[in-house]
C-alpha cells in the first residue's frame, strides 16, 4: 500500500473503529531490550491506551503472553482488525519520522523514514548515527 492510500485508510480507520490504541518503543528502549522485546512493550502500551474493553487479541505472527493472542502468520492478510493495526502503526510511525527530518534534515527521514534504503545507509557513513538511531543494530554500511 502505497503512502497515499495508508493515509486514506488511516483515516477511514479513524471514522470508523470503536477504538483505536498506540504505543511507542524508541531506540533507547530498542538498544536496552532488543526489537522483539520493545515491539511487545509498544503493544501492550497499545492496549492499555485501548478505552474499548477485547476478549483477544490478534497480531501480525507476534505471540503477547498474558493475553488471550492469537499470533496469526500473515495476520495483516487474515484479519481486518491486525490490518487495520498495520496501518496506523505505519501511518504514525511515518509522521514520527517525519517530524525528526525537521530535527535531522542531514539524514532526509522524510524520504526513507528511517528504513535502510541505500541513501539512507550513505547518509550514515558520512554522518554517524544520531541521537534516534539504534546503537545495537549493525548495519552494513
Amino acid at each position: 500500500m502505497d503512502p497515499g492510500k495508508r493515509e486514506k485508510a488511516y483515516e477511514e480507520i479513524r471514522r470508523r473503529a470503536l477504538a483505536i490504541g498506540t504505543g511507542v518503543a524508541d531506540n533507547s528502549l530498542i538498544d536496552r531490550v532488543n526489537v522483539l522485546r520493545a515491539t511487545k512493550i509498544a503493544m501492550r502500551r497499545a492496549l492499555e491506551d485501548l478505552k474499548h474493553g477485547f476478549d483477544v487479541v490478534i497480531t501480525d505472527y507476534v505471540l503477547l503472553e498474558g493475553y488471550n493472542c492469537l499470533a496469526l502468520p500473515k495476520g495483516d492478510e487474515k484479519s481486518l482488525s491486525c490490518a487495520c493495526a498495520s496501518v496506523v502503526a505505519k501511518v504514525l510511525r511515518d509522521r514520527i519520522m517525519e517530524v525528526f527530518d525537521r530535527v535531522y534534515p542531514e539524514y532526509e527521514f522524510g524520504k526513507h523514514k528511517g528504513y535502510p534504503t541505500k541513501r539512507h545507509r550513505e547518509l550514515l557513513r558520512i554522518h554517524g548515527p544520531s541521537d534516534i538511531h539504534r546503537k545495537s543494530f549493525r548495519l552494513l554500511l
